[in-house]
């Protein structure tokens, strides 16, 4: 296992703010292997440093931005039309349904991610409204016993 280094670990969470995945990161030569970098966030607690960043809070940045990395992706993928429409060699234009679905399944992939990564920001909402019958509100009833110290209890 490499021995921690702050730099490295920088290098990492920069990597994963343009948004690469730790594990496509952990598979240069040069990088160490994802379990370790889980072993370093997990002995973060250990370490002392009142100025320093922890660990955790330093990974856990890298992937908020590289969910926002991502969700600009969703923008760039969908607007991107070049090669949706093929010239055949008579010159007649079809649609080229393989690409855009291809295109589909690329943003539907990166927004399936950010809902997971930042679901607070990127999840989606659900509203849930409780009716009684015929639509009324439902009413409650708060029923509170005090009970005497002083007293036997039955």
């Amino acid at each position: 296992m490499p021995k921690f280094s702050q730099a490295l670990f920088n290098t990492i969470c920069e990597r994963m703010s343009d948004g690469e995945s730790l594990r496509t990161i952990c598979t240069d030569k040069d990088m160490p292997a994802r379990s370790t970098v889980h072993k370093w966030l997990a002995d973060d607690d250990k370490r002392t440093g009142n100025k320093r960043l922890f660990l955790s809070d330093q990974y856990a940045r890298a992937q908020s931005e590289r969910a926002d990395k991502l969700f600009d992706e969703c923008l760039e993928i969908a607007d991107e039309a070049a090669n949706d429409i093929t010239a055949k060699e008579d010159g007649t234009q079809v649609v080229n349904h393989e690409n855009i679905q291809r295109a589909r399944l690329r943003v539907d992939t990166r927004k399936w991610m950010i809902g997971k990564m930042q679901p607070r920001k990127y999840g989606d909402r659900t509203q849930m409204e409780l009716t009684g019958a015929e639509g009324e509100a439902i009413k409650t009833e708060i029923q509170v016993n005090i009970i005497d110290p002083k007293q036997p209890q039955a």
